[in-house]
């Protein structure tokens, strides 16, 4: 019985279809290591540029060897071409990194070897022009200049003897191949400077990086503290308000009243601090809005609510006023409130707010304590208000005046209002700010 046709027979293209897989494979993990090898070099170019200037001297040195076809079979022009390449598989096998002297020696022998066998027209010594290039691109000023005085001179030797032609001419040929040198050497060294320009670039983008952390850090530092002292000193007012009303009038009401008005105060006085640490890795997208000139109103009935007397006025068009403007108004008069408290316990304030198609500008006020001065601490508060005003291009005075402490800020709300904020603000307290 005929049984060939009971045998399956395999699938026609299956084995080839698996060496193409292969081979395809292969050539990527070949591909790959190349890249890895290259760009393990010490020269920090990209690959392309190394690649391109490797295409280049095969297109010089193959072009070489076919204008030598009349002097096959020898195969000089073969190991000129090879040489040309030697510090390819030096790097490629026993990973010797292509040193500027390797370069230059195989530059010049495959040059040589070339020219031993002259031709009309060469392409030979364009191999000391791409090399010289290459040199130029990732050594020192003194190997490069001395590369290319070498090369000039290699091929001054051979034209001498008679083996640099160009037509009917040795010397037509001779100057366009120094000129050829000399602007390898050259766009060599333009890319050496471009490279330094680089290093240089990511030195400042450090610097800048930095700097922008520093300053980062400092505003989360202002926004804490001011969040802290504002909590704080009303929290203090309340926990006081609940001890004399305890201790004098035995009053639990109003002692329980104040208690829960400062539990109120420290769980608000936690979520802004959890929102201000939040933004060191926080989107925009997930922070809660800022305070701003609205709230402002709001700030002073907590610190009326604590105990503390203050006279409020509020005057002009809140919606004039941005955001980041208002963020500042709101947290300069948060923490001069909170040094009344610290400072003068028993003095009433004034807070003026006054909005006009200009400026906004707020001022607070209040009696200095009688006996010694307070004392000053150096702590964060004046240098932080300082700092959020002239972020913003406003002015801030703060010292003694003719009603005490005064605290006055204001920041420009149209272009050209500069003139007006600086009648607005005396000169003379300029020299009395003191730090909070």
């Amino acid at each position: 019985m005929d049984v060939s046709h009971a045998i399956p027979a395999k699938a026609p293209g299956r084995a080839s279809l698996r060496q193409r897989f292969a081979a395809r494979a292969g050539l990527s993990r070949m591909l790959t290591t190349i890249r890895e090898r290259i760009e393990s070099l010490p020269y920090d170019y990209p690959p392309a540029v190394i690649l391109a200037a490797d295409l280049a001297l095969l297109v010089v040195t193959a072009a070489a060897v076919i204008q030598r076809h009349s002097y096959f079979p020898s195969a000089l022009p073969l190991l000129a071409m090879a040489t040309a390449f030697l510090p390819v598989p030096l790097f490629a096998i026993f990973r010797i990194s292509p040193h500027p002297l390797l370069l230059k020696g195989s530059a010049l022998a495959s040059c040589a070897l070339f020219l031993l066998q002259p031709v009309n027209a060469d392409f030979a010594p364009f191999v000391l022009v791409i090399v010289a290039g290459e040199v130029a691109a990732v050594a020192s000023r003194g190997w490069t200049i001395g590369f290319t005085l070498i090369a000039i001179l290699e091929l001054v030797a051979f034209d001498v003897a008679g083996h640099v032609h160009w037509g009917d001419q040795s010397l037509q040929g001779l100057p366009m191949y120094v000129i050829g040198i000399l602007l390898g050497m050259f766009v060599g060294v333009m890319l050496q400077y471009q490279r330094r320009f680089l290093y240089q670039e990511r030195e400042n983008q450090a610097i800048r990086s930095g700097q922008a952390a520093d300053e980062e850090r400092r505003r989360i530092a202002r926004e804490v503290h001011d969040v802290i002292a504002h909590s704080l000193s009303i929290t203090l007012l309340h926990l006081t308000a609940a001890r004399r009303a305890l201790q004098t009038d035995d009053d639990v009401t109003e002692a329980v009243e104040a208690l829960v008005e400062a539990e109120r105060l420290g769980r608000q006085a936690m979520a802004d601090i959890r929102r201000t640490v939040g933004m060191l890795d926080a989107g925009p997208s997930q922070l809660a809005p800022e305070p701003g000139a609205a709230d402002i109103d709001e700030l002073v009935g907590d610190f009326r609510r604590a105990g503390l007397t203050v006279d409020y006025a509020r005057t002009g068009d809140l919606t004039t006023v941005s955001g980041a403007i208002g963020h500042a108004l709101y947290r300069i008069g948060q923490e001069s409130l909170a040094n009344v408290i610290k400072h003068a316990p028993d003095a009433p304030a004034a807070v003026r707010f006054d909005v006009t198609a200009e400026a906004a500008t707020l001022v607070v006020t209040n009696p200095l304590p009688l006996g010694p001065a307070p004392r000053r601490d150096t702590g964060m508060g004046l240098r932080g208000m300082r700092k959020r005003t002239e972020l913003l291009g406003g002015k801030i005075t703060a010292g003694n005046g003719d009603d005490g402490w005064i605290v006055r800020v204001g920041f420009p709300l149209r272009t050209g209002a500069c003139a007006t904020l600086s009648t607005m603000l005396p000169g003379k307290l300029w020299n009395k700010q003191e730090d909070t």
